[in-house]
């Protein structure tokens, strides 16, 4: 009787096993790579994205129709922003809202905008700001 060596014994020879060995590095090495680019295009898309940023510096009622907000907005040099600010009375009801549209090719953007009302406003708030849509 022949002696089957542990090798043989499971039908792989030494060979399969270096074959088998060669194809998890390659794989290990593509999915690494990947991995590198996927977190590279996110660091990336993080630091040179359109992100737009604002505050309002100041409101001033000026009468029972209107509220002037100063507004300040960052944003990429190129970007077009959209910012939307809102009135409130002294119940909290939305009594005014304006859509600002910042197409300057500027930085920085401080304008002072009027958003006219239906009662006397109380506040001048910044609702939110964004890239403008294209088209």
């Amino acid at each position: 009787m022949t002696a089957v060596g542990p090798a043989d014994r499971y039908g792989r020879g030494n060979g399969a096993d270096a074959r088998a060995d060669r194809q998890l590095r390659v794989a290990a090495v593509v999915l690494g790579v990947l991995a590198l680019a996927g977190i590279v295009w996110y660091g990336w898309h993080s630091i040179t994205g359109t992100k737009v940023s604002a505050q309002v510096v100041a409101f001033k009622v000026v009468s029972d129709q209107a509220v002037e907000v100063h507004l300040e907005v960052h944003k990429g040099a190129g970007t077009v922003a959209v910012c939307t600010l809102r009135s409130q009375d002294k119940d909290h009801n939305e009594v005014g809202r304006k859509d600002v549209r910042l197409a300057q090719h500027a930085k920085q953007v401080d304008t002072i905008v009027t958003v006219r009302t239906t009662a006397r406003g109380e506040t001048g708030e910044l609702v939110g700001c964004g890239t403008a849509a294209k088209g």
